[in-house]
Formats: C-alpha cells, structure tokens, sequence
C-alpha cells in the first residue's frame, strides 16, 4: 500500500508554502481584505448577539474559559468562543463569499484564528497570516472540484472550513510543516455539515462555521502535541474529496500551484443583503423593475434565468420558495426575496421577522415568480441576476444584473464595510461609542497585541 502512496502529498506541498510566508510578507491588497474581514466578522457578531440560535448556542456551551464571544460577558474556551462567534458570523448570512466556489470563509476563519491568538499567541501579526491562510486555504479548495460538494448534499462552508481554520490556526501559532500537515490531516475527521436545513429552514446551517471554526483549534491543537493525521488527507483513496465530492480526481493545482503569490483572497466578496448570495441579483433586477415605476399589481407573471446549480437551493420546491415557512427558510428563497426587494426597494434584517414573510404584497407577488434553467450560465465563476416580467397589457421588461455588487466586479470600500458594520452593531443593540470604540480596535489589532475583552458585553 504504501508504494501506491505519493512522495510528496498536497498536503505536504500546502504546508510547505503555508510555513514560508512570514509576518509583513502579504500584499497589500490581502491585508486589506483581513481588514475588511475582521470589521465584518465583528459586526455580524454583534447584530446576531442576542438572536435565539445564539442564546441557544450558548446554553449549549460548558466550555468556560478565558476567550471572548463577542457581545457576551461569558467567557469561554478558544474551541467554544469559535464556535459561538462562527455561528454568529454566519447565522444571519450576511456574511462573505467567494464567488468562485461559494463558500463563506471570513465567519469561519476569522473567529477561530481571533480564538487561537487569544488563548495561544496573542501577536496580531501572526493573526494578521493566520486569517489570511485559512481564508486562502479554504476558498481554493472550493475550486478542486468545483459544485460537487454541493451536489453530493454537503455545505462548502462547512467541509472546507475545517481545512482552512486549521491551516489558518496552524500558521498563527507557528506550527512547522510536520504539524500543519498532522492538523489538515486530523480535520479530515472533523469535517461535516449536510444541507438537509433547506427542508424546513432548521438551523443547522448556521452552526456549520462555528463547528468548522472549532474543529480547525482542535486539529491544530492536537497536532501540536503530536497527533498524527493521514497526510494524503485530499487525494487519498478515502480522503476529504472522495469522501464529501464522490471523487478523488480534481485540480490540486487550484489549491497549492501559486499559493503565496497569488491571493483570491482579494476577490471575496462582501453581500449588500443578508440572505442567499446567489439570489442577491435578483434583488438588484426586481428593485430596478420597481425604480421604473412598475407597481406589483401590473406585474401577471415573472421569469427568471437560472444556473442549474442553484435551483436545489434557491428555487426548489418552489412553492415553499414562493411562500417559505419561516424568516430562515426565507433566506434561500428567491421567490420571496426578489419580491420583497421589489415591494420594499430593498432587503434588510427586518425582511425575515414572522410578519415580514406574511407581507400579502410580497407573497402575492412571489406566487407569480417561475424560473428557466440557462445552461450558460456562468455560476459558480459569476453571479448574474435576470428578471422577465410580463405586465397586464402584455408587454415584457427584463431586467439583468452581470455580476454581484459587493464582489470582484463591483467590491464594497471600506466606508462601505464600515457603514455595515456600524449598522449591524445597532441592530445588536450597541451604542454608537461602543460602535466607534470597536472600529478604532479593530484598526489596530494586526499591528499590536490581541486583547478582546473591550468586545464582551
């Protein structure tokens, strides 16, 4: 068996590049972008601080210790302060993405390296590398076999997060090429998340970047003190790809050809609404349809073209993403969020209350939302957005959108991340001083020592 084995496995090629970037080596562009990431994850955390899947989540903890879980007096250990900020970054979804995969790697990587640091090696230039591996990691993962984690039933997120935020975590505390390997290998073990919440809107998913978040500690952790894990962990026979794709043939280039000279990190894109991220076009369509002075009554039937890619997510069963049970489920529907951006010029937090998704206007509306599946489209590369809609005198309006406004094409400014953040820390229930307080930390955290108790409370 072991003559069948490679000399030299990707995970050993990976660790190897992880360990020779050092500190004040990244782009500038990269470091911009953790930047961007930490104000993001921060604000996410505070806006979701007091939501019932939080309260939930940490009633379920009894992993007390030092750490900080953002917006919370209670401490906790780094495993279990990384879980409740992951599942707090990404409860609302309101987090980033990568459109090439999709995945969400900042509410995954960025509490589980913050949680590391803090309990392990609070040197902020080491957090600074940390995040930017496990993003990296994480996100050119997603470009192996690109779709097929999704169509075998699993959450991208949550697979691959267990990767990046033990690369991401591996890299921080400074762990050598043996031991990162150990830690991808070890996290192999601990990657999971199935999709099965899109039946009913449970919340399973959202907990998937706070366990992937943990998982990441724990490997690393383990590795350090000498853990072995299976270091052909991606190209195996029973490794992560056969295991969660049904394939171990995928392009491994993709993940460790340029790595450390070339960053998609830069590319990640920062959503404008807290839903779905490929329905977010959509909503840009149906709010120009509106700008034009169309009302919803003049509206007898809506079309939309679609990537095959997302209809098991986003459009199907379709009545139940025309009328979806609850504000969760309603973030995948594109039927209701298209038809809520129509009739409200835009979708906010407050689009998933009980009364929000009971909106008569809204669900009249998105009754009359169908969809085409467009075999060019170009997801998971691009997320476009296309509307037809046909009118009581019979005319047709289309509507399309060529790319998603927050990403590669069109990306946020940092007014812009600092608007969100701002206004995802009022809606959690922060002054502006503490708001304000926050950012100037934040601003500085790479530069200087990891301290975060200013964020308890």
């Amino acid at each position: 068996m072991t003559s069948e084995l490679p000399r030299t496995s990707v995970a050993e090629t990976l660790a190897a590049k992880i360990v020779a970037l050092q500190p004040g080596g990244l782009p500038a562009a990269t470091t911009r972008k953790c930047e961007d990431l930490l104000i993001d994850v921060v604000g996410l955390c505070v806006t979701a601080r007091n939501e019932d899947y939080i309260r939930s989540a940490l009633a379920g903890c009894d992993d007390d210790g030092p750490c900080t879980a953002i917006g919370h007096t209670r401490t906790l250990n780094a495993a279990g302060a990384a879980f409740v900020n992951g599942t707090a970054a990404h409860g609302e979804d309101f987090d980033d993405t990568f459109e090439g995969g999709p995945v969400h790697a900042g509410a995954v990587i960025v509490p589980a390296v913050l949680a590391a640091c803090e309990r392990h090696n609070p040197d902020g230039r080491m957090a600074l590398i940390g995040i930017a591996v496990g993003t990296e990691v994480l996100c050119r993962l997603s470009l192996v076999v690109p779709k097929a984690v999704h169509k075998a039933g699993f959450h991208p997120t949550a697979i691959f997060g267990a990767m990046g935020a033990a690369a991401g975590v591996g890299a921080a505390l400074g762990l050598n090429v043996r031991q990162i390997v150990d830690a991808l290998g070890i996290a192999g073990s601990m990657a999971g998340g199935i999709i099965e919440y899109l039946a009913e809107g449970a919340w399973t998913k959202r907990l998937h970047a706070g366990w992937a978040a943990q998982s990441g500690i724990r490997a690393a952790l383990l590795a350090r003190g000498g853990f072995v894990g299976p270091r052909t962990v991606f190209e195996g026979v029973h490794g992560l790809f056969h295991g969660f794709a049904h394939t171990v043939k995928g392009d491994y280039d993709a993940l460790t050809g340029d790595f450390g000279t070339r960053w998609v990190t830069d590319t990640l894109a920062f959503k404008p609404y807290p839903c779905g991220t490929m329905a977010q076009p959509y909503i840009d369509c149906a709010r120009r349809l509106a700008a034009r002075g169309i009302k919803p009554e003049d509206v007898t039937g809506i079309v939309c073209e679609v990537a095959e890619g997302t209809v098991h997510r986003l459009w199907e069963p379709l009545a139940d993403k025309q009328r979806p049970r609850n504000g969760y489920a309603a973030k995948f529907a594109t039927p209701y969020l298209l038809a809520t951006g129509f009739v409200h010029g835009g979708v906010g937090l407050g689009a998933f209350t009980e009364s929000a998704i009971r909106d008569a206007r809204v669900l009249a509306l998105a009754a009359k939302v169908k969809f085409a599946i467009d075999s060019d489209n170009p997801y998971p590369n691009n997320y476009t957005g296309h509307i037809r809609a046909t009118l009581g005198d019979g005319s047709v309006i289309e509507e399309r959108q060529p790319h998603m406004r927050g990403g590669a094409q069109e990306p946020l400014t940092r007014q812009d991340v600092t608007d969100k953040f701002a206004l995802n820390a009022l809606h959690g229930g922060w002054s502006k001083a503490q708001g304000d307080a926050t950012l100037k930390l934040l601003a500085g955290l790479y530069r200087g020592r990891i301290e975060l108790s200013s964020l308890r409370g």
